[in-house]
Protein backbone atom coordinates (compact mmCIF):
# COMPACT_ATOMS: atom_id res chain seq x y z
CA UNK A 1 0.00 0.00 0.00
CA UNK A 2 1.61 3.50 -1.54
CA UNK A 3 1.80 6.30 1.53
CA UNK A 4 -1.08 8.19 -0.11
CA UNK A 5 -3.99 6.00 0.89
CA UNK A 6 -2.89 4.88 4.00
CA UNK A 7 -3.44 8.85 5.03
CA UNK A 8 -6.46 8.94 2.85
CA UNK A 9 -7.48 5.97 5.56
CA UNK A 10 -6.69 7.74 8.38
CA UNK A 11 -7.52 11.06 7.14
CA UNK A 12 -10.88 11.54 10.11
CA UNK A 13 -7.77 11.09 12.90
CA UNK A 14 -5.64 13.44 11.01
CA UNK A 15 -8.35 15.92 10.64
CA UNK A 16 -8.70 15.73 14.48
CA UNK A 17 -5.45 16.20 15.21
CA UNK A 18 -4.84 18.74 13.39
CA UNK A 19 -8.21 20.83 14.37
CA UNK A 20 -7.13 20.21 17.59
CA UNK A 21 -4.00 22.11 16.83
CA UNK A 22 -5.78 25.00 15.32
CA UNK A 23 -8.51 25.33 18.79
CA UNK A 24 -5.29 25.35 20.73
CA UNK A 25 -3.88 27.99 19.17
CA UNK A 26 -6.76 30.19 18.65
CA UNK A 27 -7.67 29.98 22.21
CA UNK A 28 -3.80 30.56 23.51
CA UNK A 29 -3.64 33.78 21.19
CA UNK A 30 -7.12 35.03 21.64
CA UNK A 31 -7.73 33.65 25.24
CA UNK A 32 -11.42 32.56 27.41
CA UNK A 33 -13.35 35.41 24.87
CA UNK A 34 -13.03 32.79 22.07
CA UNK A 35 -14.92 29.80 24.31
CA UNK A 36 -18.39 29.95 22.22
CA UNK A 37 -16.61 30.04 19.02
CA UNK A 38 -14.19 26.81 19.58
CA UNK A 39 -16.77 24.57 21.14
CA UNK A 40 -18.86 25.82 17.86
CA UNK A 41 -15.35 24.37 16.06
CA UNK A 42 -15.12 21.30 17.56
CA UNK A 43 -18.60 20.29 17.28
CA UNK A 44 -18.26 21.21 13.76
CA UNK A 45 -15.05 19.10 14.10
CA UNK A 46 -15.90 16.07 15.51
CA UNK A 47 -19.36 16.05 12.41
CA UNK A 48 -16.72 16.54 10.02
CA UNK A 49 -14.73 13.83 11.33
CA UNK A 50 -17.80 11.73 11.74
CA UNK A 51 -18.72 11.78 7.72
CA UNK A 52 -15.14 11.53 6.76
CA UNK A 53 -15.59 8.07 8.78
CA UNK A 54 -18.77 7.81 6.49
CA UNK A 55 -17.52 8.56 3.18
CA UNK A 56 -13.92 6.49 3.18
CA UNK A 57 -14.20 3.41 1.64
CA UNK A 58 -14.05 0.26 4.38
CA UNK A 59 -10.62 -1.16 4.24
CA UNK A 60 -9.71 -5.10 5.16
CA UNK A 61 -6.37 -4.66 5.01
CA UNK A 62 -4.63 -3.03 8.27
CA UNK A 63 -2.54 0.54 7.17
CA UNK A 64 0.72 1.84 8.70
CA UNK A 65 2.92 -1.80 9.14
CA UNK A 66 -0.29 -3.33 10.13
CA UNK A 67 -1.07 -0.90 13.43
CA UNK A 68 -4.56 0.59 12.01
CA UNK A 69 -7.52 -0.68 10.71
CA UNK A 70 -10.23 1.23 8.91
CA UNK A 71 -12.89 -1.71 8.20
CA UNK A 72 -16.69 -2.11 8.77
CA UNK A 73 -16.26 -2.29 12.77
CA UNK A 74 -13.83 0.43 12.79
CA UNK A 75 -16.32 2.84 11.09
CA UNK A 76 -19.72 1.63 13.26
CA UNK A 77 -18.04 2.49 16.78
CA UNK A 78 -16.09 5.51 15.36
CA UNK A 79 -19.21 6.82 14.38
CA UNK A 80 -21.12 6.38 17.44
CA UNK A 81 -18.09 7.78 19.40
CA UNK A 82 -18.41 10.73 17.52
CA UNK A 83 -22.49 11.15 17.54
CA UNK A 84 -21.56 10.20 21.75
CA UNK A 85 -18.93 12.87 21.86
CA UNK A 86 -21.08 15.32 20.25
CA UNK A 87 -24.62 15.32 22.72
CA UNK A 88 -22.06 15.25 25.51
CA UNK A 89 -20.33 18.75 24.36
CA UNK A 90 -23.81 20.42 23.00
CA UNK A 91 -25.18 19.05 26.80
CA UNK A 92 -21.99 21.12 28.38
CA UNK A 93 -21.68 24.50 26.98
CA UNK A 94 -24.78 26.06 29.34
CA UNK A 95 -24.05 24.29 32.66
CA UNK A 96 -20.30 25.28 32.01
CA UNK A 97 -21.24 29.03 31.56
CA UNK A 98 -24.11 28.92 34.42
CA UNK A 99 -21.42 27.62 36.59
CA UNK A 100 -18.26 29.77 35.61
CA UNK A 101 -16.12 27.78 34.82
CA UNK A 102 -16.25 28.21 30.96
CA UNK A 103 -12.87 27.34 29.26
CA UNK A 104 -11.81 27.23 25.38
CA UNK A 105 -9.55 24.23 26.66
CA UNK A 106 -12.40 22.05 27.56
CA UNK A 107 -13.43 21.43 24.22
CA UNK A 108 -10.28 21.30 22.94
CA UNK A 109 -9.73 18.21 25.35
CA UNK A 110 -12.70 16.40 24.29
CA UNK A 111 -11.40 16.74 21.13
CA UNK A 112 -7.85 15.18 21.16
CA UNK A 113 -9.94 12.54 23.98
CA UNK A 114 -11.78 11.90 20.95
CA UNK A 115 -8.73 11.33 18.35
CA UNK A 116 -7.65 8.73 20.94
CA UNK A 117 -10.83 6.81 20.97
CA UNK A 118 -10.62 6.87 17.14
CA UNK A 119 -6.78 5.57 17.22
CA UNK A 120 -8.38 2.89 19.99
CA UNK A 121 -11.22 1.72 17.53
CA UNK A 122 -8.74 1.25 14.85
CA UNK A 123 -5.58 0.06 16.45
CA UNK A 124 -4.79 -3.39 15.35
CA UNK A 125 -1.67 -3.96 17.11
CA UNK A 126 -0.74 -3.65 20.88
CA UNK A 127 1.53 -0.25 20.54
CA UNK A 128 -1.51 1.60 18.31
CA UNK A 129 -3.60 0.44 20.95
CA UNK A 130 -1.34 1.50 23.65
CA UNK A 131 -1.20 5.24 21.75
CA UNK A 132 -4.69 5.49 21.85
CA UNK A 133 -5.61 4.50 25.19
CA UNK A 134 -3.13 6.88 26.56
CA UNK A 135 -4.42 9.78 24.55
CA UNK A 136 -7.83 9.48 25.14
CA UNK A 137 -7.28 8.44 29.14
CA UNK A 138 -4.51 11.84 29.63
CA UNK A 139 -6.99 14.28 28.30
CA UNK A 140 -10.02 12.72 30.74
CA UNK A 141 -7.57 12.54 33.62
CA UNK A 142 -8.05 16.41 33.30
CA UNK A 143 -11.44 16.46 32.08
CA UNK A 144 -12.92 15.08 35.34
CA UNK A 145 -10.84 17.41 37.29
CA UNK A 146 -11.11 21.04 35.11
CA UNK A 147 -13.51 22.64 37.65
CA UNK A 148 -10.70 23.50 39.64
CA UNK A 149 -12.31 25.24 42.55
CA UNK A 150 -14.96 22.69 42.71
CA UNK A 151 -13.01 19.70 45.30
CA UNK A 152 -15.65 16.96 44.45
CA UNK A 153 -14.10 17.45 40.71
CA UNK A 154 -10.47 17.74 41.96
CA UNK A 155 -10.86 14.70 43.54
CA UNK A 156 -12.69 12.92 41.36
CA UNK A 157 -9.83 13.93 38.45
CA UNK A 158 -7.01 12.64 41.28
CA UNK A 159 -9.13 9.56 41.71
CA UNK A 160 -9.41 8.23 38.00
CA UNK A 161 -5.34 9.69 37.17
CA UNK A 162 -4.12 6.64 40.17
CA UNK A 163 -6.79 4.34 38.73
CA UNK A 164 -6.00 4.85 35.08
CA UNK A 165 -2.16 4.45 35.84
CA UNK A 166 -2.66 1.01 37.63
CA UNK A 167 -4.70 -0.13 34.99
CA UNK A 168 -2.09 1.30 32.44
CA UNK A 169 0.26 -0.87 33.95
CA UNK A 170 -1.45 -4.07 34.35
CA UNK A 171 -2.60 -3.68 30.45
CA UNK A 172 0.99 -2.85 29.62
CA UNK A 173 2.56 -5.80 31.56
CA UNK A 174 -0.22 -8.10 29.88
CA UNK A 175 0.97 -6.99 26.28
CA UNK A 176 4.75 -7.63 26.98
CA UNK A 177 3.73 -10.49 28.08
CA UNK A 178 1.40 -11.41 25.02
CA UNK A 179 4.76 -10.36 22.90
CA UNK A 180 6.99 -12.33 25.15
CA UNK A 181 5.31 -15.78 24.16
CA UNK A 182 4.50 -14.64 20.67
CA UNK A 183 7.44 -12.43 19.62
CA UNK A 184 4.72 -10.55 17.85
CA UNK A 185 2.25 -7.47 18.68
CA UNK A 186 0.13 -7.52 15.10
CA UNK A 187 -2.88 -8.90 16.47
CA UNK A 188 -3.23 -11.05 12.98
CA UNK A 189 0.45 -12.09 13.63
CA UNK A 190 -0.82 -12.78 17.32
CA UNK A 191 -3.44 -14.67 16.33
CA UNK A 192 -1.08 -16.89 13.85
CA UNK A 193 1.36 -17.39 16.18
CA UNK A 194 -1.08 -19.17 18.85
CA UNK A 195 -2.39 -21.30 15.83
CA UNK A 196 0.85 -22.66 15.09
CA UNK A 197 1.71 -23.12 18.80
CA UNK A 198 1.20 -26.63 20.16
CA UNK A 199 -0.55 -25.39 23.12
CA UNK A 200 -0.92 -22.37 25.09
CA UNK A 201 1.68 -21.36 27.52
CA UNK A 202 1.25 -20.26 31.24
CA UNK A 203 2.87 -17.00 29.89
CA UNK A 204 0.55 -16.08 27.55
CA UNK A 205 -2.34 -16.67 29.59
CA UNK A 206 -1.30 -14.50 31.99
CA UNK A 207 -0.80 -12.21 29.08
CA UNK A 208 -4.34 -11.99 28.30
CA UNK A 209 -5.31 -11.78 31.65
CA UNK A 210 -3.61 -8.40 32.46
CA UNK A 211 -4.84 -7.04 29.13
CA UNK A 212 -8.57 -8.14 30.09
CA UNK A 213 -8.44 -6.28 33.04
CA UNK A 214 -6.59 -3.49 31.32
CA UNK A 215 -9.76 -3.27 29.44
CA UNK A 216 -12.29 -3.89 31.94
CA UNK A 217 -11.20 -1.04 34.16
CA UNK A 218 -11.80 1.28 30.58
CA UNK A 219 -15.05 0.48 30.49
CA UNK A 220 -15.65 0.01 34.51
CA UNK A 221 -16.34 -3.36 34.36
CA UNK A 222 -16.41 -5.65 38.07
CA UNK A 223 -14.31 -5.46 39.70
CA UNK A 224 -12.25 -2.49 38.15
CA UNK A 225 -15.46 -0.71 38.71
CA UNK A 226 -14.08 1.07 42.02
CA UNK A 227 -13.39 4.38 40.28
CA UNK A 228 -16.47 4.75 38.86
CA UNK A 229 -19.71 5.52 41.38
CA UNK A 230 -16.62 8.60 42.54
CA UNK A 231 -16.29 9.86 39.86
CA UNK A 232 -19.08 10.18 38.21
CA UNK A 233 -20.63 12.04 41.07
CA UNK A 234 -17.71 14.19 41.23
CA UNK A 235 -16.82 15.10 38.14
CA UNK A 236 -19.11 18.01 36.52
CA UNK A 237 -22.18 16.49 35.02
CA UNK A 238 -21.80 16.77 31.16
CA UNK A 239 -18.31 15.72 31.48
CA UNK A 240 -19.91 12.84 32.86
CA UNK A 241 -22.53 12.06 30.35
CA UNK A 242 -19.02 11.94 28.41
CA UNK A 243 -17.78 9.62 30.35
CA UNK A 244 -20.83 7.56 30.51
CA UNK A 245 -20.87 7.43 26.34
CA UNK A 246 -18.05 8.24 24.27
CA UNK A 247 -15.57 6.51 25.74
CA UNK A 248 -17.45 3.44 26.62
CA UNK A 249 -17.78 2.55 22.98
CA UNK A 250 -14.29 2.95 22.79
CA UNK A 251 -13.37 0.61 25.19
CA UNK A 252 -15.88 -1.68 24.39
CA UNK A 253 -14.53 -1.44 20.83
CA UNK A 254 -11.33 -2.00 21.87
CA UNK A 255 -12.26 -5.05 24.19
CA UNK A 256 -14.30 -6.67 21.32
CA UNK A 257 -11.42 -6.28 18.77
CA UNK A 258 -8.71 -7.54 20.53
CA UNK A 259 -9.60 -10.54 21.66
CA UNK A 260 -11.80 -11.18 18.48
CA UNK A 261 -8.59 -10.73 16.48
CA UNK A 262 -5.80 -11.26 18.26
CA UNK A 263 -7.11 -14.52 20.49
CA UNK A 264 -9.41 -16.41 17.97
CA UNK A 265 -7.47 -19.32 18.97
CA UNK A 266 -7.91 -19.56 22.84
CA UNK A 267 -11.65 -18.31 22.98
CA UNK A 268 -12.06 -21.34 25.85
CA UNK A 269 -9.56 -19.56 28.01
CA UNK A 270 -10.60 -15.74 28.10
CA UNK A 271 -14.17 -16.73 27.63
CA UNK A 272 -14.29 -17.50 31.27
CA UNK A 273 -12.57 -13.84 32.17
CA UNK A 274 -15.03 -12.69 30.26
CA UNK A 275 -18.10 -14.75 31.79
CA UNK A 276 -16.92 -14.18 35.32
CA UNK A 277 -16.72 -10.39 34.73
CA UNK A 278 -19.77 -10.10 33.01
CA UNK A 279 -21.70 -11.88 35.99
CA UNK A 280 -20.05 -9.68 38.42
CA UNK A 281 -20.99 -6.48 36.52
CA UNK A 282 -24.08 -7.62 36.24
CA UNK A 283 -24.58 -8.39 39.79
CA UNK A 284 -23.46 -5.24 41.49
CA UNK A 285 -25.15 -2.62 38.73
CA UNK A 286 -28.36 -4.93 39.86
CA UNK A 287 -28.09 -4.09 43.46
CA UNK A 288 -25.37 -1.66 44.34
CA UNK A 289 -28.07 0.79 42.75
CA UNK A 290 -30.86 -0.08 45.07
CA UNK A 291 -29.65 2.49 47.94
CA UNK A 292 -28.18 4.90 45.42
CA UNK A 293 -30.42 8.81 46.11
CA UNK A 294 -27.70 10.29 43.95
CA UNK A 295 -28.81 10.45 40.42
CA UNK A 296 -25.26 10.38 39.23
CA UNK A 297 -23.89 7.62 41.39
CA UNK A 298 -27.13 5.57 39.71
CA UNK A 299 -26.53 5.82 36.29
CA UNK A 300 -22.48 4.90 37.10
CA UNK A 301 -24.01 1.91 38.58
CA UNK A 302 -26.25 0.96 35.85
CA UNK A 303 -23.21 1.55 33.34
CA UNK A 304 -21.25 -1.12 35.06
CA UNK A 305 -24.51 -3.42 34.95
CA UNK A 306 -24.57 -2.82 31.63
CA UNK A 307 -21.33 -3.12 30.61
CA UNK A 308 -21.73 -6.85 32.17
CA UNK A 309 -24.38 -7.07 30.09
CA UNK A 310 -22.19 -6.27 26.64
CA UNK A 311 -19.46 -8.36 27.95
CA UNK A 312 -22.69 -11.35 27.32
CA UNK A 313 -22.75 -10.89 23.77
CA UNK A 314 -18.75 -10.44 23.80
CA UNK A 315 -18.66 -14.23 25.67
CA UNK A 316 -20.46 -15.90 22.56
CA UNK A 317 -17.24 -15.39 20.75
CA UNK A 318 -19.28 -15.50 17.08
CA UNK A 319 -20.27 -13.00 14.78
CA UNK A 320 -23.73 -12.88 15.88
CA UNK A 321 -22.48 -11.67 19.46
CA UNK A 322 -20.57 -9.12 18.30
CA UNK A 323 -23.39 -7.77 16.17
CA UNK A 324 -25.74 -8.00 19.44
CA UNK A 325 -22.27 -5.85 21.23
CA UNK A 326 -22.83 -3.16 18.16
CA UNK A 327 -26.23 -2.85 18.61
CA UNK A 328 -25.97 -2.90 22.38
CA UNK A 329 -23.41 -0.04 22.21
CA UNK A 330 -25.71 2.01 20.00
CA UNK A 331 -28.56 1.99 21.68
CA UNK A 332 -26.64 2.34 25.23
CA UNK A 333 -25.26 5.62 23.85
CA UNK A 334 -28.71 7.12 22.87
CA UNK A 335 -30.33 5.96 26.35
CA UNK A 336 -27.45 7.43 28.26
CA UNK A 337 -27.46 10.60 26.28
CA UNK A 338 -31.11 10.76 26.79
CA UNK A 339 -31.01 10.45 30.63
CA UNK A 340 -28.10 13.09 31.03
CA UNK A 341 -30.31 15.59 28.95
CA UNK A 342 -33.00 15.21 31.69
CA UNK A 343 -30.01 15.30 34.40
CA UNK A 344 -28.65 18.50 33.16
CA UNK A 345 -32.36 19.90 32.84
CA UNK A 346 -32.69 19.36 36.86
CA UNK A 347 -32.35 23.09 37.46
CA UNK A 348 -33.37 25.22 40.74
CA UNK A 349 -32.95 28.58 39.43
CA UNK A 350 -29.07 28.89 39.85
CA UNK A 351 -28.92 25.83 41.25
CA UNK A 352 -28.23 21.72 39.45
CA UNK A 353 -29.74 19.30 42.01
CA UNK A 354 -29.03 15.69 41.45
CA UNK A 355 -31.08 13.62 44.47
CA UNK A 356 -33.92 11.44 42.36
CA UNK A 357 -36.28 12.48 45.52
CA UNK A 358 -36.01 15.86 42.77
CA UNK A 359 -38.25 14.32 40.62
CA UNK A 360 -41.00 13.79 42.51
CA UNK A 361 -43.98 15.15 41.12
CA UNK A 362 -42.27 15.55 37.85
CA UNK A 363 -45.14 14.40 35.83
CA UNK A 364 -47.27 17.38 37.01
CA UNK A 365 -44.76 20.29 37.10
CA UNK A 366 -42.94 18.73 33.42
CA UNK A 367 -44.73 16.36 32.05
CA UNK A 368 -43.05 15.89 28.29
CA UNK A 369 -39.80 15.63 30.41
CA UNK A 370 -41.34 13.01 32.65
CA UNK A 371 -42.68 10.67 29.46
CA UNK A 372 -39.64 10.66 27.62
CA UNK A 373 -37.17 10.21 30.65
CA UNK A 374 -39.50 7.78 32.05
CA UNK A 375 -39.75 5.78 28.90
CA UNK A 376 -35.89 5.90 28.71
CA UNK A 377 -35.74 4.14 32.26
CA UNK A 378 -38.08 1.73 30.61
CA UNK A 379 -35.66 1.01 28.23
CA UNK A 380 -32.74 1.28 30.46
CA UNK A 381 -34.94 -1.79 32.37
CA UNK A 382 -34.97 -3.66 29.18
CA UNK A 383 -38.89 -3.26 29.26
CA UNK A 384 -40.36 -4.21 25.58
CA UNK A 385 -41.22 -2.67 22.89
CA UNK A 386 -38.44 0.02 23.85
CA UNK A 387 -34.82 -0.10 22.14
CA UNK A 388 -33.07 -1.19 25.56
CA UNK A 389 -35.24 -4.71 25.03
CA UNK A 390 -33.55 -5.40 22.33
CA UNK A 391 -30.22 -4.51 23.23
CA UNK A 392 -30.78 -7.44 25.54
CA UNK A 393 -32.52 -9.41 22.80
CA UNK A 394 -29.26 -9.88 20.97
CA UNK A 395 -26.68 -10.35 23.32
CA UNK A 396 -29.01 -13.30 25.41
CA UNK A 397 -29.79 -14.69 21.65
CA UNK A 398 -25.70 -14.99 21.01
CA UNK A 399 -25.22 -16.61 24.53
CA UNK A 400 -27.71 -18.77 24.04
CA UNK A 401 -26.59 -20.08 20.26
CA UNK A 402 -23.40 -20.55 21.60
CA UNK A 403 -24.55 -22.92 24.26
CA UNK A 404 -24.33 -20.17 27.31
CA UNK A 405 -27.26 -21.08 29.00
CA UNK A 406 -26.10 -19.98 32.37
CA UNK A 407 -25.24 -16.95 31.63
CA UNK A 408 -27.91 -15.88 29.97
CA UNK A 409 -30.40 -17.48 32.68
CA UNK A 410 -28.18 -15.29 35.57
CA UNK A 411 -28.02 -12.35 32.91
CA UNK A 412 -32.01 -12.27 32.59
CA UNK A 413 -32.87 -12.56 35.69
CA UNK A 414 -30.34 -10.10 37.11
CA UNK A 415 -32.00 -7.72 34.26
CA UNK A 416 -35.36 -8.49 36.29
CA UNK A 417 -33.76 -7.49 39.31
CA UNK A 418 -31.82 -3.97 38.00
CA UNK A 419 -35.69 -2.69 36.49
CA UNK A 420 -36.34 -2.08 39.91
CA UNK A 421 -34.78 0.69 40.78
CA UNK A 422 -35.73 2.00 37.40
CA UNK A 423 -39.47 1.94 38.49
CA UNK A 424 -38.78 3.05 41.90
CA UNK A 425 -37.82 6.37 39.51
CA UNK A 426 -40.68 6.55 37.51
CA UNK A 427 -42.89 5.76 40.49
CA UNK A 428 -41.54 8.71 42.05
CA UNK A 429 -42.21 10.78 39.03
CA UNK A 430 -45.53 10.08 38.66
CA UNK A 431 -47.06 9.46 41.98
CA UNK A 432 -45.03 11.68 44.38
CA UNK A 433 -46.39 15.28 45.46
CA UNK A 434 -43.92 18.12 43.28
CA UNK A 435 -41.45 19.48 46.13
CA UNK A 436 -39.27 21.60 43.14
CA UNK A 437 -40.13 22.94 39.74
CA UNK A 438 -37.74 23.11 37.42
CA UNK A 439 -36.26 25.72 35.25
CA UNK A 440 -37.14 25.84 31.40
CA UNK A 441 -34.86 23.41 29.32
CA UNK A 442 -32.22 24.61 26.87
CA UNK A 443 -32.68 24.19 23.49
CA UNK A 444 -29.63 21.70 23.58
CA UNK A 445 -31.02 19.53 25.84
CA UNK A 446 -34.31 19.63 24.46
CA UNK A 447 -32.71 18.71 20.69
CA UNK A 448 -30.46 15.21 22.48
CA UNK A 449 -33.57 14.59 24.48
CA UNK A 450 -35.36 14.60 21.88
CA UNK A 451 -33.66 12.52 19.11
CA UNK A 452 -32.46 10.00 21.87
CA UNK A 453 -36.19 9.56 23.07
CA UNK A 454 -37.67 8.88 20.03
CA UNK A 455 -34.59 6.70 19.07
CA UNK A 456 -35.20 4.75 22.02
CA UNK A 457 -39.45 5.10 22.04
CA UNK A 458 -39.41 4.09 17.84
CA UNK A 459 -36.48 1.81 17.20
CA UNK A 460 -38.73 -1.22 16.91
CA UNK A 461 -40.50 0.68 13.81
CA UNK A 462 -37.49 0.12 11.51
CA UNK A 463 -34.29 -1.66 13.15
CA UNK A 464 -33.18 -2.95 9.75
CA UNK A 465 -30.58 -0.13 9.11
CA UNK A 466 -28.68 -0.67 12.49
CA UNK A 467 -29.15 -4.35 12.38
CA UNK A 468 -27.77 -4.15 8.55
CA UNK A 469 -24.92 -1.76 9.93
CA UNK A 470 -23.69 -3.77 13.03
CA UNK A 471 -23.69 -7.38 10.95
CA UNK A 472 -21.72 -5.82 8.34
CA UNK A 473 -19.14 -4.56 11.40
CA UNK A 474 -19.06 -7.94 13.02
CA UNK A 475 -18.62 -9.54 9.76
CA UNK A 476 -15.36 -7.74 9.30
CA UNK A 477 -13.65 -9.05 12.57
CA UNK A 478 -14.36 -12.76 11.60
Amino acid sequence: MTSLPQFAVALPEIVLAIGALVLVLVGAIAGDRTTGLINGLAVALLAVAGVLVLAAPVETAPAFGGGFTADAFARFMKVLAYVAAIGALALSFDYMRREGFARYEYAVLVVLSTLGMSLMISASDLITLYLGLELQSLALYVIAAIHRDDVRSTEAGLKYFVLGALSSGMLLYGASLVYGTTGAIGFADIAASIEDAQTVSLGLIFGIVFLLAGFAFKISAVPFHMWTPDVYEGAPTPITAFFASATKVAGVAMFVRAVSEAFPGVTQEWRQVVVFVAIASMALGSFAAIGQRNLKRLMAYSSIGHMGYVLVGLAAGTPEGVRGVAIYAAIYVAMTLGAFACILSMRVGDRYVESIDDLAGLSRTKPAMAFVLSMILFSLAGIPPLAGFFAKFYVFYAAVNAGLYPLAVIGFVLSVVGAFYYLRIVKIIYFDEPTVEFAPMTAAAKLVLTLAGGFTLLYFVYPAPLTSAAQAAAASLF
